[in-house]
């Protein structure tokens, strides 16, 4: 399965460019989403409702989608492959295609964009409200802009690098498993009454997945600023200052870098359900966001998610002639 890894990786970054999320089908993050909320409600019935059984349970939790997101893609995978190499390589590929999310980030930002450029304030916070978990509905344009861009910018490490890191190093299975991973996060990561608890196990080894691959990101937003003919050095500098201004460790390493890239300032107080969060900002206020913005990070993150499909391609098939 290791052996076409490669091949398979640039096949399905080519389909995400071309067709985007599979919208058609029943998605696997939402059948991965399906089983944790389903393993959720089970476990906590069985589970003491205290600090150590919520601990508990949440590791049993993540155990059990870890197992299921790597046992179901390799089941699968070995016995396509053993019925037919061929098959085997264009699976591995649907596979890869369904977990990018390159057209994705940027056909959602740009419905942003299209409500501030061509319709009302309420339709664009309409628009990034589909995107973010903040409160939107007293945002400005310059908010809204703001929003999105860091949208864009902080998931192109976990939607786009980070399943091609695990694609490279350990095929569809490492990349479905990481997935899993990252959904759990989504799901159970919260520091509420709820999931403090709970959801520890799986916000920790979200920070840990996500450590290697958040860094590579920022590194190819910086390459892409350099390419893209954005401000490279500012993207450079700003990386250096602000990579650690958010409470996640890796959150703001692309952040960061885009900030610095557009010479626009990032992040800072944010509202969630009514209650303001006061957090950091990335970046320097050189110019005020705007909704052009929202097109240019996505001309980085296009030109870095390029650079990065040739990179873990072109290191796998090396791997692949000294290994096979």
């Amino acid at each position: 399965m290791l052996k076409y890894a490669g091949a398979a990786l640039l096949a399905g970054y080519a389909a995400d460019l071309i067709f985007g999320d599979p919208r058609w089908l029943y998605h696997p993050v939402r059948l991965i989403g399906n089983l944790i909320a389903l393993l959720e409600k089970i476990i906590r019935k069985i589970m003491p409702a205290s600090k150590a059984g919520e601990l508990a349970g949440g590791f049993i939790t993540v155990v059990l989608v870890l197992l299921l997101c790597g046992i179901v893609p390799w089941v699968l995978l070995h016995l396509v492959f053993g019925l037919n190499v061929v098959a085997g390589v264009i699976l591995e590929a649907f596979m890869c295609y369904q977990l990018l999310a390159v057209k994705s980030l940027k056909d959602e930002s740009m419905k942003v964009y299209d409500a501030l450029t061509g319709s009302t304030i309420e339709d664009a916070r309409k628009a990034v409200s589909m995107i973010v978990g903040r409160d939107t509905q007293n945002l400005d344009q310059k908010g809204v802009a703001k929003a999105a861009i860091e949208t864009v910018a902080e998931n192109f490490s976990d939607g786009v690098i980070a399943p091609m890191f695990y694609m490279f190093i350990g095929g569809p299975v490492l990349m479905y498993i990481y997935k899993g991973i990252n959904t759990m996060d989504s799901m159970l990561g919260y520091k509420n009454d709820r999931y403090i608890y709970f959801g520890r196990c799986a916000a920790k080894l979200d920070d840990a997945a996500n450590f290697i691959p958040s860094r590579l990101a920022a590194l190819l937003l910086i390459a892409a600023a350099y390419i893209g003919g954005f401000n490279g050095k500012g993207a450079v500098k700003i990386f250096k200052r602000d990579r650690f201004n958010h409470a996640s460790p890796n959150s703001a390493q692309t952040e960061s870098a885009a900030a610095g890239a557009l010479d626009i300032q990032l992040a800072g107080n944010a509202y969630y359900f009514g209650k303001l969060y006061e957090k950091p900002t990335m970046g320097d206020s050189v110019k005020e966001p705007e909704a052009e913005d929202i097109k240019r990070v996505n001309k980085l993150m296009y030109i870095g998610s390029f650079a990065g499909a040739a990179v873990f391609a072109l290191l796998h098939f090396i791997c692949a002639v000294l290994i096979f």
